[in-house]
């Protein structure tokens, strides 16, 4: 008798837990569709008024939700109004910021270069009037392109067909001038060659990283796991502090445009199989593959 009481109290416990969770789940989705209807961002006190919680409160249910601050959050929308106006609009520029919801043109322009990687004229002409260096080559893996920005590295494709990693990058870059490196380019090609067929000893170039800003936070931690580890998804979205995030974790993963310098092969699924790779679970499982032989060389070769 007691064990059937027992069991009815978990029951009643876990139907109260899937509740609160959808309640919660709920909440967030709402301030979420507030934040993208409102002109202007709502504050921390506005939303958590809403939701019938304290800023503090509310602030923590909503990164567990998303993997983002509020804050953060309304950032990454402006960031894409501010896209997409620049690029469907034939508004002014200064008009599109407006209409995105900055309150000033200030503001906007003082991250503008990180938001769209370049000045928002030149975002609004694809890029037009931006030097992209590139290289493609061939490496242990097939082949690779290598493309550089005024910033650093922008993309490190890899693939079977070097065409086909030439029309990703136009697609990328649609209006960019994209030109032949040179001498010197060719050397940054050579690293970047280098750390594919020796990903364990890691890359010393600026990174050009364009992403919203839960993908950075992604991108952030795939750079920080040590090489020749693995991580699950899941882990992964519990390390940034979103342990329901796990899908948009994967498709960060999957934007990455820097193969290995952001090591998103080392990504795996909870039960330790590969799961997928933008390029290919086969050279996941070569580039695993290296990086563990050679953290055991190294192992075998410290002195004892």
């Amino acid at each position: 008798m007691v064990a059937c009481v027992y069991a009815v109290c978990k029951i009643r416990i876990a139907e109260d837990n899937m509740v609160a969770i959808a309640e919660q789940t709920s909440l967030v989705i709402r301030a979420c569709r507030d934040m993208e209807a409102a002109q202007s961002p709502p504050t921390l006190k506005e939303l958590a008024a809403r939701a019938d919680m304290s800023p503090w409160q509310f602030r923590r249910l909503f990164v567990a939700q998303t993997g983002l601050t509020p804050k953060a959050y309304a950032a990454g929308l402006r960031a894409a109004r501010v896209r997409q106006a620049l690029v469907s609009s034939e508004q002014a520029v200064t008009q599109a910021i407006y209409d995105a919801g900055f309150n000033a043109s200030s503001r906007f322009y003082e991250s503008s270069e990180r938001m769209l990687g370049m000045p928002a004229r030149d975002y609004r002409a694809g890029a037009r009037g931006q030097d992209i260096r590139f290289a493609i080559g061939q490496c242990s893996l097939g082949a690779i392109l290598v493309a550089e920005s005024p910033r650093g590295i922008c993309a490190i494709l890899m693939g079977e067909d070097p065409e086909a990693l030439l029309h990703e990058l136009q697609d990328r870059f649609p209006q960019a001038t994209l030109c032949g490196g040179d001498a010197g380019f060719e050397e940054r090609v050579a690293q970047v060659v280098g750390l594919v067929e020796a990903p364990s000893l890691g890359i010393d170039l600026p990174l050009d990283i364009q992403g919203t800003a839960f993908q950075e936070r992604v991108w952030r931690a795939l750079q920080a796991i040590p090489a020749g580890s693995t991580v699950s998804y899941a882990e992964l979205a519990a390390s940034i502090g979103s342990p329901t995030a796990t899908r948009a974790v994967a498709r960060a993963c999957g934007a990455n445009l820097l193969a290995v310098a952001i090591p998103c092969h080392r990504i795996v699924r909870r039960n330790g199989d590969l799961g997928g790779y933008r390029w290919g679970v086969e050279r996941k499982r070569i580039l695993l593959e290296r990086e563990q032989n050679h953290e055991s060389v190294t192992r075998d070769n410290q002195p004892t």
